[in-house]
This record gives C-alpha cells, structure tokens and sequence, in this order.
C-alpha cells in the first residue's frame, strides 16, 4: 500500500503557488502583446472608440472569468475547464474544449514569439524574427523545465515590471498632459478631434472594399484577452484556491479599467490617432516621438531622450516573454489534465523531479517551433495571421466555458448545492456572452478574417474525428 501511494503522489502536480503567485499570474495574462502591440491595427481601424471597445470586451471577459471561477473553486483539478467539459457536457466536449485550449496557447506562443522578433528589431532591425524567436524560445522552455514555483516567481517578477511600468507610463503622461510639457499635440482633445470619438464610424464599408470602425476592431481587441483564462488552470497547484482564485478573479475588472482603458486614454492623448502605426508598440512609438523635448520636474528641467523609449520596449518585450511564459507552462497542465481523463496518451503525464510534466512541455514546444519557420518564411504577415487564428480558438475555448457553466449550475441547483463562488447575473451573464462571442463571428466573417471562421467547423471535424478513431487508442 506504502508503494502505491507513493506511486500516486509521484504522478501528481504539487500546489507550489503561493498567494502572491496567483495574484500576479492573474495579473500577467491580461497584460501582454494584446495591449502593447495589438492595439496598433485595431486603433488604425477605429480611431479612440477602440477605448470603449476594450472596455465592453473588458466586461465580457470579466463575465466568463466569474463563470469559470465559480467552477474551478468548487473543483480545483487539472485540465481546468476541459475537466469540467469532460464531466457536464459529456466526453467529447472535454476531448474537444482541452485539445482546443490546447491549440489556442500554441498559437498564442507563436504570436507571441513573432512579437518578441518585432520589439527586438527596435534596437537591431538587421536581426531576423526567426532568430530572436529561437533564442528566447529555448530560454523559456528552459526555466519551464524547473519546479512550479521557478515558474510562479518568474512569472511574478514579470508581472510586477509590467505593472509597475504602467502605472508609472499612465502617472507620467498625465504629468505631461497636465503640465502641458508633453509636446504641442499632446491634449485631452486628441480623444474627439479629428472626425471625433467614431473618426472612421461604427462599421463602414471604404471604397477599397475593406472595413473600418469599432466593430471592425473588435476581433483584434478580443486578441489582447486572450490568457486570463490562465487562473483556471493554476487551480491544481494553487495554495488554498478557495481563497486565492476567487481573490484574483474579483480583480480582473479593476486590473482591466486600469491597465487597458487608462493606458489607451493616455495613448490617444499624447498623441493623434493618425501618427499610430501597425509597424511597431505605439507605447513605445509615442515616448520616441518625444525625442529631444524638454519637461519640467520638482523645478528641474529634463530632456526627453531616445532612454525611454529604449526602457519602454524592454518593458514590453518582457510582457511578451511573460505570456509566452504563461503559455509554456498553460500548455503542459493542459496536456497533463487531457492524459489524466484519458483524453491523451498517459506518457505526458510523467513528471520529472519537480514535479514538472516535462513530456507535456516537450510536446508542445515541438509545436509551437513551427512559429520560428513561419517567421523564416513570412515575417511580415506571421504576427497579424497568428492573431486572427488566436481569436477563433479564443471564442470557441469562451463559448464552451460559459456553456459549460450553465450545464454545472444546471447539475449543482437539482442537487441543491450552493456554489462557494457564483457568477455575477447568471444565467443572464451567459447569454450576453453568447451574444457577444457570435457577433464577433459575424464581423469577423465579414472582414478580411473570413478565413479564421471558415476553419472553425474544419477544425472542430478534425477534433470529432479524432476522438472518434484515437481516444479508444489513448
């Protein structure tokens, strides 16, 4: 008996993430390549709207983090909402909704290896993305390879500079505003001039064929949410997720007010929309424009100079090696819970020393090296191509959380059982979100991303055929 339970403890994931942990990789999965390289195209398409579309989008992913909270502190298992898929909606949903999570973070480590290629050619443009991508794609997966905790104090160093650098990015700009120091086209008015709040509408047709306005944008604002999914999957080794998931999730609404709609009011601010390009950050963007202006400090007169703007692209490059890094880690649990259910081979539940599912992550970084052969290939569509497929897996991964949600209250309310954590307006929440999330569909159809909808039935066939003719190999 003492060898089997030994046995059993060996082949299981140890709850090495402390509050703090939690709290910052929470944190850390809502700021990234979304917000500091994302909002480029979107903002070229829709002007300053994209500031309410960032918050409505905000607000539906706040709903969904609720829904899956309320799970996975009843629950708190690996595989997260595949688990939960797998036990209320049947089997083929858990194989679907985990392989497709799994899927999503592959692609997302590719975006964002692409983007950590593009901030790198900031300082050396003679440096190829596939070049950057490999080398900080063998360090990531290195520091994945040590303990969870390695993971959770990375992650938590990551976060807190990209948090600190924000907060401070949004008290100094408006320092600048205030002052009046931040250059002659740094105003509040920026947010309405130049053709207004909607510059280029709600969704219009331009001559080219093309669409433009808020509603155009927002499968690109729906990119930069991406990852805060990322608690659910802490829950197997969290400390006292009871406590510590519910605590995170209630603050993704604050972190989303501040980090995304006050960031962008700065942005738009000390800019006009028009000077934003697709090329590179507009955060960094911005403060290089500042190039050789002087500002006034505690009476002391300082001059702008190309420093910050250099500060500010390392700051983002680490937010995209802080996702990356989430995906590294989101990616192999995900593959442990899939092994675990049986919904994939047993192998990739072996851990190393650990503790560490180190099958899992070699799996899936064999996968997401396909990235630096497409940075190899096509370095200037790789970025914009990853984000749209990223979108679809994104709200296919939204759509079977919030559906599975209504079949988990749906089982707990004929046991009559009182969740520790319920979601906010249930089951209204999930209906909007359905709403939401099929509507993003529609544009999404109509735009020039018609292609990243189209393969969602392929891609859920390939899923159905596969559960089809391996889970009874696995």
């Amino acid at each position: 008996m003492k060898n089997t339970q030994e046995d059993v403890q060996e082949n299981q994931l140890k709850r090495g993430l402390t509050n703090r942990h939690i709290q910052l990789i929470a944190l850390g999965g809502s700021i990234g390549t979304g917000l500091f390289l994302g909002i480029g195209p979107a903002a070229v398409l829709a002007g300053p709207s994209v500031i309410l579309g960032y918050a409505v989008a905000g607000i539906i992913a706040f709903f969904i983090m609720r829904q899956l909270g309320e799970m996975v502190v009843e629950e708190p298992v690996s595989g997260s909402f595949s688990h939960f898929a797998y036990k209320y909606c049947g089997s083929f949903a858990g194989f679907a909704s985990g392989w497709n999570y799994w899927i999503l973070y592959i692609l997302v480590s590719m975006a964002e290896l692409t983007a950590i290629g593009v901030y790198v050619q900031f300082w050396w443009p003679e440096i190829p993305l596939w070049a950057s991508s490999l080398f900080f794609f063998l360090v990531i997966n290195a520091l994945n390879f040590a303990s969870v905790k390695v993971y959770g104090e990375t992650e938590f160093w990551f976060s807190i500079i990209k948090v600190v650098a924000i907060i401070a990015m949004i008290l100094f700009g408006t320092y600048l505003l205030i002052s009046g120091t931040g250059g002659e086209h740094a105003t509040i008015h920026n947010l309405y001039n130049d053709g207004g709040f909607f510059p280029k509408g709600f969704f219009e047709k331009t001559p080219s064929g093309s669409f433009q306005g808020l509603l155009s944008a927002m499968a690109l604002i729906m990119f930069s949410f991406g990852g805060l999914e990322l608690i659910g999957i802490t829950a197997a080794e969290a400390e006292n997720p009871e406590k510590n998931i519910p605590k995170a999730t209630n603050q993704v609404i604050y972190r989303i007010l501040i980090f995304y709609v006050g960031a962008l009011v700065i942005l738009f601010a000390l800019s006009p929309w028009q000077q934003i390009t697709t090329d590179s950050s507009p955060f960094v963007m911005v403060f290089q424009n500042l190039n050789g202006m002087e500002f006034e400090l505690f009476g002391n007169k300082i001059f702008f100079t190309r420093l910050i703007a250099n500060v500010l692209n390392l700051i983002v490059l680490t937010a995209a090696l802080s996702v990356y890094n989430s995906s590294v880690y989101s990616n192999s649990r995900m593959l442990y819970g899939l092994a675990d259910q049986g919904n994939a081979p047993k192998f990739l539940m072996k851990l190393n020393k650990q503790s560490v599912p180190i099958n899992a992550i070699l799996i899936s970084s064999c996968f997401a090296a396909i990235c630096i052969i497409i940075n190899k290939i096509i370095p200037e569509e790789a970025f914009s191509i990853l984000m749209s497929l990223v979108v679809s897996s994104l709200i296919i991964n939204w759509v079977m959380i919030s559906y599975t949600h209504l079949k988990f209250r749906q089982s707990k309310d004929k046991e009559n059982t009182k969740t520790k954590f319920p979601s906010l307006f249930y089951p209204v929440s999930n209906y909007i979100c359905f709403v939401f999330l099929f509507g993003i569909l529609s544009i999404m159809w109509i735009t020039n991303m018609k292609l990243s909808v189209e393969l969602i039935p392929i891609w859920l066939g390939i899923l159905f055929v596969c559960y089809k003719v391996f889970k009874t190999k696995i």
